[in-house]
């Protein structure tokens, strides 16, 4: 079911809708399960990733930019494969 959610934001939203799927998994490892302090710092943290991929998008390939959709995608996607591999492995083992 989660899958197919994402799926649905990735074709409404573009890969930039992954920045807001993999924010709050990252800072659940950093900051815990209290979203208390996870929530903003799931918003920080999202707003800090997309500037600095804007960044680097604007300046890889420099006097040409390089969309930032591509940038998200690219650190995005195997970051949901890991997400999806290991709720698969943790179900075969649970």
């Amino acid at each position: 079911a989660s899958s197919l959610m994402v799926g649905a934001v990735v074709a409404v939203c573009g890969p930039i809708g992954f920045v807001g799927l993999m924010a709050p998994h990252i800072c659940r490892l950093v900051v815990g399960p209290d979203h208390r302090y996870l929530a903003p710092a799931s918003w920080l943290f999202g707003g800090l990733f997309l500037v600095v991929c804007d960044a680097v998008a604007r300046t890889v390939m420099a006097p040409a930019e390089l969309p930032v959709g591509i940038l998200t995608s690219l650190l995005g996607g195997p970051f949901f494969l890991c997400l999806l591999l290991g709720s698969a492995r943790r179900r075969e083992v649970g």
